[in-house]
């Protein structure tokens, strides 16, 4: 099944001065663990195979030392969730947990009964770490399974196998009231059928939230060099509808472009980013977003482990920083935005970005005339078309930035 959007315009003329948000939004604290036990083909986050025990002392001490560089930006707001991502956080040990999640506490004011999501691979799980990390203050465990078919997992480069994806979860169900898993599909050789067998195996556990990637290849990465044969497009898109529709006759809401909850699990970290919301990135190759007096403002931390670490003790992690030109808000909050089922309120883009809703009002009208969002009492809604394409539509916003002066 294909499908094309004609790209659009994207904006009109720029306030010459920056946009000021009325206020700046929510906060969240995302935290990177760079290290995992061997590197996924597909992937192409930052991660970095550990030999060895992981340097867990210089590592905290590194991500307090960034927090408090960072406390003069965020000084007064208070956060909202705190997402543990990787790499492979479930390898640090539940007492490092313990004191990361201490020292956050410490220095910033966080919501009662804030999120604290962190993320697991079944192949470094034990059931007394599930319970550590839970004794520190862990809420919500999002377990990397991708499947529970031991000849994708062996074709994704996983270390785990079926079983080992079973035990974990059963393990995270007894301990967390909230558990995401991850599944991809298009794998290698999958069918409609063989990705609902994933799904039906996954719900049995009764998790709270689901995460469904299709397997893509991304530059940079082994499968890029050497690619597997995927189904084709129509075939992706048979396994997509299979497995909504399952989903969604099972009382689950498709809330986000890949991701499905029962009703009041949605992730409230993600819910966040796609809002436009605010987060602080520490650990390596962590990237901020963060709304200040001039404007707003992106940052990236040194990515390389060993680069990171180097600078804990002069307090220098920023590989880069910019604020974001105005000509840019409106695409960056769509890329984000659009992605909800729920779309978005015209408030919501003024609030965000400083900017009036009729800079982006016309260019919004050309997807509607399109068939894939609606325009109706102050809201921006993907049609049911509308969200099935919308990473076509994201890339014709990508095409069209890329071609901006």
């Amino acid at each position: 099944m294909t499908d094309r959007v004609i790209p659009i315009r994207l904006m009109g003329s720029m306030p010459a001065s920056a946009p000021r948000p009325v206020a700046p939004p929510p906060l969240a604290l995302y935290v990177h663990v760079p290290w995992c036990v061997r590197k996924c083909p597909y992937c192409d986050f930052n991660s970095h195979p550990q030999r060895g025990p992981l340097p867990e002392g210089p590592f905290l001490a590194a991500l307090i030392a960034a927090l408090e560089a960072a406390l003069p930006d965020i000084w007064g707001r208070r956060v909202v969730s705190l997402f543990i991502g990787g790499g492979t956080p479930s390898l640090l040990s539940p007492q490092a947990v313990d004191g990361l999640l201490a020292a956050v506490r410490a220095r910033l004011s966080c919501a009662p009964g804030m999120e604290i999501t962190l993320e697991a691979n079944p192949g470094t799980v034990e059931a007394a770490r599930f319970a550590g990390f839970r004794a520190a203050g862990v809420n919500r465990l999002s377990l990397g399974v991708q499947s529970f078919a031991d000849g994708q997992l062996r074709a994704l480069g996983r270390i785990h196998d079926g079983d080992g994806a079973r035990r974990a979860l059963a393990i995270a169900r007894k301990v967390f009231d909230r558990v995401n898993v991850d599944l991809m599909y298009a794998l290698p050789g999958q069918t409609p059928e063989l990705a609902l067998a994933d799904v039906e195996t996954a719900l049995a556990f009764d998790p709270t939230h689901l995460s469904c990637y299709e397997l893509t290849i991304e530059p940079n990465t082994a499968f890029a060099h050497q690619p597997p044969a995927l189904p084709d497009e129509d075939c992706a898109a048979d396994i997509h509808d299979a497995i909504e529709s399952r989903l969604l006759a099972a009382g689950w809401e498709h809330y986000e472009v890949s991701a499905y909850a029962r009703p009041g699990h949605a992730c409230t970290h993600n819910l966040n980013y796609w809002r436009f919301g605010d987060y602080l990135g520490i650990g390596p190759g962590a990237h901020s977003k963060l709304t200040m007096p001039d404007g707003i403002r992106r940052a990236l931390r040194h990515p390389h482990p060993d680069a990171y670490l180097s600078r804990a003790g002069k307090s220098d992690f920023l590989q880069s920083q910019h604020r974001v030109p105005a000509e840019d808000l409106p695409v960056e909050f769509m890329l984000n935005a659009l992605r909800l089922a729920d779309g978005f309120e015209f408030e919501l883009f003024e609030a965000r970005t400083g900017l009036p809703f009729a800079t982006l009002q016309s260019d919004l009208e050309g997807f509607a005339a399109q068939g894939l969002i609606t325009l109706n009492e102050g809201r921006v809604r993907p049609t049911a078309r509308g969200f099935r394409l919308a990473n076509t539509m994201l890339a014709a916003l990508l095409d069209r930035r890329h071609q901006q002066p």
